[in-house]
């Protein structure tokens, strides 16, 4: 009886947090580490308008997803307010949650404004920054991608 109810809590931790990883996996744009932003640092991105590369050794978690930081003094800014500085989207492309699909992005292609940071596709064929700018209505954008993003936050990309 002892080994069925080992087998029942250890089965029910596992699915737990298999569940709760894959809630994390359709909210964030993350690898299979659970690292976000590919890596680069959202501080880097937020306080300095720049996408720049974080290191290993500077790294925090929140919400089971792992950030990365150029340094130990963006790690504490991000450990202070940590909601300041998540990606737009849970880092997916903007303009593709505006148009009501989910596609991963080029850190290097982002736009910062109204102290918010948002990612976008870029490949040979489509440079999604381009055609968010050329709406010139960032804030039109914004309502419907926010408004799409509450129904595909629980969706697969």
């Amino acid at each position: 009886m002892k080994t069925l109810k080992a087998i029942l809590i250890a089965l029910t931790v596992t699915l737990t947090t298999s569940v709760a990883l894959a809630q994390d996996k359709k909210a964030n744009n993350i690898d299979n580490s659970n690292i976000a932003l590919s890596g680069y640092s959202p501080v880097s991105y937020l306080d300095l308008g720049l996408a720049q590369k974080g290191d290993k050794q500077f790294k925090s978690e929140h919400n089971k997803v792992i950030y990365y930081f150029t340094s130990a003094k963006q790690k504490s800014v991000f450990d202070e307010n940590p909601q300041k500085y998540l990606p737009q989207y849970g880092g997916f492309c903007a303009f593709g949650v505006y148009a009501g699909a989910k596609f991963r992005v080029d850190p290097n292609k982002f736009i910062v404004k109204n102290g918010k940071y948002y990612l976008f596709l870029y490949n040979l064929e489509l440079d999604a920054q381009q055609l968010w700018l050329a709406e010139n209505n960032h804030n039109g954008l914004v309502t419907t991608a926010d408004k799409n993003w509450k129904k595909l936050v629980a969706t697969y990309n």
